[in-house]
């Protein structure tokens, strides 16, 4: 019985791995130039991490994948990676080492919803949090970072949607002014915003469901209650962006999907060919609560995460290749059994000076392990045969000119690597 993959996963194969990998190396040079050191965290947390009293958002409430293990502690996959960085900054008291921490991940996460091109439900994200302090000049610094790093990958029209929520007394203000607004629809909502409009009436401007309802067209943002600070705070992070040239929208009715969420929120977006209104390729925000409600101190931070599969999408739509697939240096074919040692250490040999090579190991005659060294794309084929043997050398051919000379065994390594540089 064939058992075939989960629904919502897939399969990297090792034709397409060396994207991911490129990727992951673009992610990690440019993030040293922020000063930004890699965290890892596990996969799984204690439900508390996630399932807290203040998040309240589809993605926590109806899509999280949780369980009971044998110590029968319940256990959740983690969803999305800020609240396990949290977790870790305070159980490790980071907040006691330095005033500022900056940190990024690359990892897989869970979510159980309707899987669709570019969205799975098992996918991942690189994000990027700083924890600490609050500073326009920090939230402005990741929007900056998360501007130039899709810029980085090639990708055109790159801008940034902006907005704030303000901070908690805009926040009251802001609910309070909801509640106002769709009290008098209550009939006419999903059964899910006739919930939230009693516990959180910021997730209805999120829903899937009412996104199109005419009190959701016409809802008031939070642009309209900011306080004095939370003004002059948003304005404080827009003067940096203008400072640096960032292109930029402020988006009045962007919330985010999180409930965690305060003061400035973003999203990064490019023009992407056949992506249509789909290009949003991350977002993120400041929050002020998350550190305390994991039993840290009142420290606030900033962070924001892109889906991996969502910019290798964005790179194929728009024909961008950020490396190539690694092409064999060399392929050693042994004609006879009894030379496969012989072969076995030429290959081991140019393996130690960094050359890609390979062998046939199916024991194939010459023509089935020239056709596979044709297939591979390899750069050189190596002929090891009982007269070359006798001799002490091999038949060394490129494969572009077909040019064939005869080369001494001890000095394969060096012909390849004055040759190929050429």
């Amino acid at each position: 019985m064939q058992i075939n993959k989960v629904k919502g996963t897939y399969d990297v194969l090792p034709t397409e791995s060396y994207r991911w990998h490129a990727l992951e190396e673009k992610i990690h040079s440019i993030l040293k130039l922020y000063n930004i050191k890699e965290m890892r965290t596990p996969i799984m947390e204690y439900s508390e991490v996630f399932h807290r009293q203040s998040e309240l958002s589809d993605m926590v409430t109806k899509e999280t994948y949780d369980f009971d293990d044998r110590g029968e502690r319940r256990l959740t996959l983690r969803p999305e990676g800020t609240a396990g960085v949290i977790r870790s900054y305070v159980e490790n008291k980071l907040y006691a080492s330095q005033e500022l921490e900056k940190v990024y991940y690359i990892g897989p996460n869970f979510r159980y919803e309707r899987p669709q091109k570019g969205r799975y439900r098992q996918f991942y994200q690189f994000g990027v949090e700083a924890i600490g302090t609050v500073d326009p000049a920090l939230d402005a610094e990741m929007i900056m970072l998360a501007y130039d790093f899709i810029k980085r990958l090639g990708l055109k029209g790159v801008s940034v949607k902006i907005n704030s929520l303000g901070d908690d007394e805009s926040r009251r203000a802001y609910q309070e002014a909801l509640t106002k607004h769709f009290e008098p629809h209550h009939d006419t909502l999903c059964d899910d915003c006739k919930a939230r409009l009693i516990k959180n009436p910021l997730r209805i401007l999120d829903c899937k469901i009412d996104q199109k309802h005419e009190a959701v067209m016409h809802a008031p943002t939070p642009q309209d209650y900011l306080n004095e600070f939370s003004r002059a705070y948003f304005n404080q992070v827009l003067a940096h962006l203008n400072a640096s040239q960032i292109k930029y929208q402020i988006s009045p009715k962007l919330v985010r999907g999180l409930d965690y969420y305060s003061h400035t929120v973003f999203e990064i977006e490019a023009d992407i060919e056949g992506f249509g209104a789909q290009n949003v390729l991350g977002g993120g925000g400041r929050y002020q609560k998350l550190v305390s409600e994991l039993g840290g101190p009142e420290l606030g931070g900033i962070g924001f995460a892109c889906g991996m599969e969502r910019l290798l999408l964005a790179l194929d739509a728009e024909n961008i290749e950020l490396a190539k697939a690694d092409q064999l240096d060399a392929y050693v074919i042994v004609m006879g059994e009894e030379l496969r040692i012989t072969g076995s250490k030429i290959l081991f040999d140019l393996r130690q000076s960094n050359l890609i090579a390979d062998m046939n190991y199916t024991k194939k005659a010459f023509k089935g392990q020239l056709k596979q060294a044709l297939r591979l794309d390899a750069k050189y084929l190596i002929i090891l045969g009982e007269e070359e043997f006798k001799k002490g050398v091999v038949g060394i051919k490129n494969t572009k000119t077909e040019i064939q000379e005869e080369v001494p065994l001890r000095n394969i390594t060096m012909y390849i690597k004055e040759n190929g540089e050429k």
